[in-house]
């Protein structure tokens, strides 16, 4: 017999463009001799609906569009279509309950057959971890007492799971228990890097447990930050491979099944450069097509950040529909202006060149008075980048072209980007590819053939030390560790949910692992204000990491105890970081250590105490480190008594005048 697994690009909302899908693969299997076709799940919708589950009027029209599909597919005589969609009895239910009884929207699959609905089946395993949140929208079949449903077609019957029930034991044995002779699997299953082998190795597992074959049909395309990557596949009733749809697109595929046997085509399996590089494609082309943009913005750098982005999106889009921007300022390099046209040269890319000099210098004359007998630092660097998003911004707002963001996920993690800046923009194409992985798919892209146009990134972008070029001689790792130590940080910590001890354990410096952790809490803030970006790893800085609270950012206190005649220097040094509001007191220190005698006034003290000062201040959380380094430079004379600095953690601070808390306070 044959079944027809459709591969299709559901759009969320979109009742009628999926259905038209789902009736056209059903038509085209029909005329190739399939009996069964199963469709992903929640196809008739699209995945994931999110809360459009709670109206009412989306429901209804998910039922409406159920019965139209079987009234469609009535003159398919003999045809089974299984397709996937949110499903409710009775009555709309209260959604704030708790109880089953009351909520009773399911996810669900229904048989069609003969313009029909015969059979409906409803999801027993609902997952709630990662970018899942089912148990927020769906009750599971078997707590409202849906048991599991199996179709006879010419003899052969087929059990239907969905997706997270083939995951656990119970929903394929009780498939089985019902007199199941193969177990269909329809999935909406996003992708990450490694989620295809972890999809087969888990149904192989499965079918050795039940003995019976199964076929799995799944999405392919991107909604929103996750991608689908298709792959749909078959397994013998032994758990081999018989029949594999490609990867990131559309398919119909074919499979010869019976109870004993399935066969059927196998596509590859492609690297894994390979399958990140077309999720990203998938993911751009999908986001700005179903979001109905006309093109897209990017502010190329001449950085590799930007060039990756720039090759991703002419691959998504096409050259036509990409403008690319250079936003010089008094701190790019020659070479950075030479290596971003002749990137986009290569791409056939429209180039414009918008100097930020001028915007930055009016800004810094607007500041002065404001600024005056401070240090430049972070603040003006944080400027260019904010007129460099005003621009894309501006443009984006005149021609209808959305802005993609160049940050990658080592970036977002640690908070080395700027709100309002660097991620100013409407989609955010590497939010989750490290910058070890940036450069590696930028070598493996220039290695493809690229439609005959050979290395597509100029070489140079990807062997130059990276640079936010915001200050003279600028590097990343002036602020931040060697990436592939700083990439092994963040897998282990955010991906795999390890203890700084036990990352620590496995070879990372400590006072890296500390920095590293202490700037992914307090940067969360960043974070939640960042564009949506496409997910490609287990987990990423979006969905599945956003739960995390926006931390209480503590205040420190700092304790200095230095010699009096260091006083004014430390107080100068502070005042240039930003930090004022000193309290000092006159306290004695004990001028003998280990055997050996202080000097005051450039002779050995002679008498057990002598004088010291101590310097209070509390800071922000964020101004810690940089408080301490001007402490340190200006007391240390490098003699035996420079003193100690003490920091201890605050709850609270309040301004007595102004009644100001904590950061506000400061």
């Amino acid at each position: 017999m044959k079944v027809a697994l459709a591969q299709i690009n559901a759009t969320v909302g979109d009742l009628d463009g999926n259905a038209k899908k789902i009736i056209d693969c059903a038509r085209r299997a029909h005329a190739e001799g399939a009996r069964v076709v199963l469709t992903p799940e929640l196809s008739l919708c699209g995945y994931p609906p999110e809360d459009l589950l709670m109206r009412p009027a989306f429901m209804q029209g998910c039922a409406q569009a159920l019965v139209d599909c079987a009234e469609a597919l009535a003159d398919l005589a003999g045809l089974h279509v299984v397709v996937g969609h949110p499903h409710q009895f009775g009555e709309r239910g209260d959604v704030r309950s708790k109880s089953v009884t009351v909520q009773r929207r399911f996810n669900a699959a229904s048989v069609l057959t003969g313009g029909r609905v015969s059979a409906t089946y409803c999801k027993r395993e609902l997952p709630n971890y990662q970018v899942f949140d089912e148990r927020r929208y769906f009750a599971s079949g078997r707590d409202a007492g849906q048991g599991p449903v199996v179709f006879d077609v010419d003899g052969l019957k087929f059990g239907i799971n969905i997706c997270e029930d083939a995951w656990f034991d119970e929903p394929p044995r009780a498939a089985k228990a019902a007199g199941a002779d193969v177990l269909c699997v329809i999935n909406a299953s996003p992708f990450h890097l490694g989620k295809l082998s972890e999809r087969e190795d888990r149904m192989q597992a499965c079918v050795r447990d039940v003995g019976l074959p199964l076929l799995f049909v799944h999405l392919t395309g991107g909604q929103d930050e996750v991608v689908f990557d298709g792959a749909s596949f078959a397994l013998d009733a032994a758990g081999r491979v018989a029949a594999r749809a490609p990867l990131f697109e559309d398919a119909l595929t074919l499979v010869d099944v019976s109870a004993s046997a399935v066969s059927g085509p196998i596509a590859p399996v492609p690297e894994f450069e390979a399958q990140a590089w077309a999720a990203l494609v998938t993911g751009v082309r999908d986001y700005i097509a179903k979001n109905g943009f006309p093109g897209a913005i990017i502010g190329l750098s001449g950085g590799i950040d930007s060039a990756l982005v720039l090759a991703i999106a002419v691959d998504a889009l096409g050259a036509d529909k990409v403008r690319t921007v250079m936003m010089p300022s008094p701190y790019t390099a020659d070479i950075s202006w030479i290596d971003a046209r002749d990137m986009a040269q290569r791409l056939g890319v429209r180039y414009d060149e918008i100097s930020i000099a001028p915007m930055f210098d009016a800004f810094k004359r607007s500041l002065a008075e404001e600024f005056a007998g401070l240090k430049e630092d972070t603040t003006e660097e944080n400027i260019q980048a904010r007129v460099r998003g005003t621009l894309l911004m501006a443009l984006s707002n005149k021609h209808g072209a959305i802005v993609l963001t160049t940050g990658n996920k080592s970036e977002m993690a640690t908070g080395y980007c700027t709100l309002y800046g660097d991620m100013a923009g409407g989609f955010a194409v590497i939010k989750d590819v490290s910058k070890t992985l940036v450069y590696r798919l930028a070598n493996w892209k220039n290695r493809q053939p690229n439609g005959g146009k050979g290395e597509i990134i100029p070489p140079r972008i990807i062997t130059r030390p990276p640079s936010a070029e915001l200050r003279l001689d600028q590097t990343d790792q002036d602020s931040l560790p060697e990436y592939e130590q700083l990439d092994g940080i963040l897998q282990r910590y955010m991906e795999e949910d390890q203890s700084i001890d036990d990352i620590i354990a496995a070879g990372f410096d400590a006072a890296d692992v500390e920095r590293v952790t202490r700037l992914i809490k307090i940067n969360e803030y960043k974070r939640r204000q960042a564009p949506v970006g496409i997910r490609i790893t287990h987990r990423a800085v979006g969905r599945d990491w956003r739960r995390k609270p926006l931390p209480r950012r503590p205040m420190k206190q700092i304790t200095a105890i230095v010699k009096p005649f260091k006083l004014e220097e430390v107080r100068e040094a502070l005042a240039e970081v930003g930090v004022t509001g000193l309290t000092v007191t006159e306290v004695k220190g004990f001028g003998r250590q280990k055997g050996h005698t202080e000097l005051y006034r450039g002779a050995e003290y002679v008498v057990d105490f002598l004088p010291k000062v101590k310097v209070e201040v509390v800071v922000k959380d964020a101004d810690l480190d940089r408080s301490i380094e001007a402490i340190v430079k200006a007391a240390k004379t490098g003699k035996i008594g420079d003193g100690k600095i003490f920091v201890t953690a605050i709850e609270q601070v309040v301004r007595i005048r102004t009644g100001e808390i904590n950061e506000d306070a400061v």
